[in-house]
Formats: C-alpha cells, structure tokens, sequence
C-alpha cells in the first residue's frame, strides 16, 4: 500500500498553551474528515512545525489528546522568515492509504488559508 503525505496548516490565536491545542486539534480533525481517515492505524507518522513565536506547548499533545497514542510524531520549528505568517502550525501527516496523491485533500485554516490560495480549504 502507498503512502501519501496530506500538509495542512492553521494559526493560533496566542502563544498560550490552549491556543495552540485547539488550533492544532481542528486542523487534525479536519483533515481526518476531510480524507474519510477515522482508523489511527493507517497514519504512519506526523511531522509538526511553528513558527518560532509559538513556544507554550508541543502540538503534538493535541494529537495525543485526540487518541493517537500510538502515532509517531514530531515537533520542529519551522525556518524564521522575515515578513511570514507569526504564529502557524504546520503539519504533514504520512499515511498509508490506496487513494491517489490526486485524491488527498490539504487543509488551510484561520489566518494560514493565505499560504496556499491554490487550495480549495484555503478559499
């Protein structure tokens, strides 16, 4: 079976441990929805980035806190380019999956729909 990697991104409202949570936790589920994915066992591993402002939790714990226990995943900061989104968590999610690369739909939300206008989540 392939695997295929489905990018999203999102911001936070602060750099407060519950904003970037539950940012983190939406985007999460909205991708799973948006990809039909309900079994943790299909998703290989998660990488997460921020951006350097964001510094009060590990995303991750929102995926911990969604049941993906078992999940590995990954937490770096993302490169400090001047003039970019502050405050934005990314995610690339590895999974296996028969669907197409065509077929994965990426999700852009809040302030980080203005990364990828070309995605239809991000308009």
């Amino acid at each position: 079976m392939p695997v295929r990697g489905i990018r999203g991104a999102t911001s936070a409202a602060a750099n407060a441990r519950d904003d970037i949570l539950s940012a983190t936790r939406e985007l999460l589920g909205e991708i799973l929805r948006a990809n039909g994915f309900v079994d943790f066992d299909e998703i290989v591993s998660i990488l997460f980035t921020t951006t350097p402002d964001l510094t009060a939790t590990f995303p991750a714990e929102a995926a911990r806190e969604l049941g993906m226990n078992l999940v590995p995943l990954l937490c770096a900061t993302k490169i400090d380019v001047p003039g970019r989104l502050p405050r934005c968590v990314r995610v690339m999610i590895h999974i296996n999956t028969d669907k197409s690369a065509s077929a994965m739909v990426h999700v852009y939300l809040r302030e980080a729909k203005a990364l990828r206008p070309d995605v239809t989540s991000a308009q």
